[in-house]
């Protein structure tokens, strides 16, 4: 299940809004309006784009984007719990039973993993299939990076085209000295542009796809190395200790903790029974 993720939101209005509130506190906004620098920096940059990398990974890239908002429930506690039931009930009752539950798993990774361990998949084979499709995902991701920190790059260098015509066409007219000033400050406007897109917008969004690619390659990761577990038949609790890797160290010991008081508030019930 994929949600919202406000902070992504948040960080783009806080960051975007104090810098107007810095601009909008010491002088007028149209000052840092230029319809031409605007132009010069998105429209160059973005053409110098599309001749670095094909139509179809852009296209593609641009679909990627929209993980930059979605933050997906990648809960490896609650999937630890889901292959302790899973052990539970192969051991009781073989792994054919598990078909039952293959409608209950929504991520298609996990299914499809399940599948091929219901269908008797050798583990070797099962670790394989999936892993390539693990790195054609990575390969894909690496992609939507390499764009957005390109375009990071590209940003600012169009802003300083853009200032150079400006002060081209600003030393073209020496002969009236009351206009360099503001032809000064326009030239350094497409500057300003391409500065605030490449480190306010291109270069955070290739970080935070960077971020969600590997926490969901970890999660994937934690997935096969289930399946494999399950496919050998080792029991809930082993399979508990072997997910506890790939949890942070605050939720391995709350999870310790209940582990612990479940087993107290068992004796006591023997003692009281």
């Amino acid at each position: 299940m994929k949600h919202f993720d406000h902070l992504t939101l948040i960080g783009l209005l806080v960051g975007g809004g104090l810098v107007a509130l810095g601009i909008g506190l010491e002088s007028e906004f149209s000052a840092f309006w230029n319809p031409a620098g605007m132009l010069i920096t998105v429209g160059g940059s973005f053409g110098a784009l599309l001749v670095n990398f094909q139509i179809e990974q852009v296209r593609q890239v641009f679909k990627l984007t929209t993980q930059v908002f979605l933050t997906r429930e990648a809960d490896i506690g609650e999937l630890m719990e889901k292959f302790a039931y899973l052990s539970q009930r192969a051991r009781r009752e073989g792994l054919l039973v598990l078909e039952d539950d293959l409608q209950e798993i929504e991520d298609p990774f996990f299914a499809d993993g399940l599948q091929m361990v219901i269908d008797g998949f050798e583990p070797e084979m099962i670790r394989g299939i999936l892993e390539t499709e693990i790195y054609a995902q990575e390969a894909r991701h690496d992609l939507g990076q390499r764009l957005y920190r390109t375009w990071g790059s590209l940003s600012p260098a169009f802003g300083m085209i853009g200032t150079l015509i400006g002060l081209v066409q600003m030393l073209s007219h020496l002969d009236d000295p009351s206009g360099i000033g503001p032809g000064m400050a326009v030239a350094l406007l497409t500057t300003f542009y391409g500065v605030i897109m490449a480190n306010l917008i291109f270069i955070p969004i290739a970080g935070k796809l960077s971020i969600r690619s590997e926490q969901e390659v970890r999660y994937k990761e934690a997935i096969i190395e289930g399946l494999i577990s399950l496919q050998q038949g080792l029991n809930p609790r082993m399979m508990r200790e072997k997910f506890k890797a790939y949890l942070p160290p605050a939720e391995r010991e709350r999870l310790e903790e209940e582990h612990r008081e479940g087993l107290r508030d068992e004796v006591m019930e023997m003692e009281n029974a």
